[in-house]
């Protein structure tokens, strides 16, 4: 089934009673039958401990220890999987240890194919500047030359059940939120709820469709659905997963946006330029925006796309230092319609760290209908 998740292991519970099974991101909201009668439980899990995943052990072997002590905690601990490859940051004072930082990670990773250094995210269409520094090529680990047939960055995906065609070097994506798209498929299905339909979601900021691909796997969840991005490789990346999620035909040439089926609008389009076509006001429930950097400036631009006829959703991502966030959660406010009654005021709920100084938050408003 591959739903295991690959270098964590089997473990017991706390109270003996059971045993915990490490599970994949790939594998499936909804657990089926006859496992669905086992509760799914939040835990960290174990690393396999047949192979020392501890990297640091296998540096030591690559470089001396008084090297590794004198940089201390800038050595990149953290590390992001996407499928069978790994991304790291590195440090401009570690460049020069590059190679020995990959192949301590490839030994320390069996099933990491490739391993590429993070240059940062770069230019409007947030593309990561991904730069190979070793892979595993017929059984061995190179640094050196990297062969192109096992340096390709594009990949598949499985996550909830779904599996998702991503290259982080053409398109945004990362794993990393995961748990982040889960808490946006609970709003749309509570918003369902309220409604009593399926939901017409615009996601104007899409990328390859993650957010998409969560929700699409709720049965009965979408009904119409807006998907667009600025970038045409993310978009053609997109019509390749829409048609594996879909089961219907899309042209793999990527195009601007068009009403490819009655209930599919998809293709290149700038966010900010939607609501000059009055087809696209106050026609959607549901409005994911993401893209942190510029989401609070962008929501004026954004909003009027949302059907006020009756209650709706805007659910996004925001980039700020934690002496802005206050600041942030005013801004946020006065540029969203009011709120729904019942529900609290929008506001930033920090996620995870995006550098030293900044924060990556998510929000979610439920507005009122007028």
């Amino acid at each position: 089934m591959g739903w295991l998740a690959r270098g964590m292991r089997v473990f017991s519970h706390e109270d003996d009673h059971f045993r915990l099974i490490p599970l994949d991101p790939g594998a499936p909201i909804e657990i089926p039958p006859p496992f669905a009668d086992y509760e799914v439980v939040m835990h960290d899990g174990l690393s396999e401990t047949r192979v020392d995943s501890d990297w640091l052990n296998h540096l030591s072997l690559l470089i001396t220890s008084e090297e590794i002590e004198g940089h201390g905690d800038s050595w990149p601990s953290s590390h992001e999987f996407i499928s069978d490859m790994m991304i790291v940051r590195i440090e401009e004072e570690l460049q020069k240890y590059s190679s020995h930082i990959a192949e301590a990670k490839l030994r320390s990773h069996p099933h990491i194919r490739l391993v590429l250094n993070d240059e940062g995210v770069q230019g409007e269409l947030r593309i990561r500047k991904l730069t190979p520094i070793g892979a595993r090529f017929e059984g061995e680990i190179v640094t050196r030359g990297i062969p192109e047939s096992v340096s390709s960055t594009r990949v598949l995906v499985r996550e909830s059940g779904r599996s998702i065609t991503c290259d982080p070097n053409k398109a945004y994506f990362s794993t990393k939120l995961q748990s982040e798209r889960l808490e946006t498929l609970s709003l749309a299905k509570e918003l369902k709820a309220i409604l009593s339909r399926p939901l017409r979601v615009c996601d104007p900021f899409c990328g390859v469709g993650p957010a998409l691909a969560t929700l699409l796997s709720e049965p009965e969840l979408v009904g119409e659905l807006h998907a667009s991005d600025l970038n045409p490789d993310a978009v053609e990346m997109l019509l390749e997963n829409l048609s594996r999620w879909d089961g219907r035909y899309y042209d793999k040439k990527p195009s601007k946006l068009s009403r490819i089926f009655p209930d599919r609008i998809v293709g290149i389009a700038d966010a900010t330029r939607l609501r000059d076509d009055s087809q696209n006001i106050g026609s959607w429930d549901f409005l994911i925006v993401n893209l942190p950097h510029k989401t609070i400036d962008l929501l004026p631009s954004i909003v009027p796309l949302l059907d006020r006829s009756s209650p709706s959703m805007v659910r996004g991502r925001v980039i700020a230092s934690d002496s802005e966030i206050e600041e942030a959660n005013l801004a946020l406010r006065e540029n969203l319609p009011p709120t729904l009654i019942g529900k609290p005021v929008p506001e930033l709920r920090v996620k995870r760290d995006y550098s030293s100084t900044l924060r990556l938050c998510s929000f979610e408003a439920w507005i009122a209908p007028e």
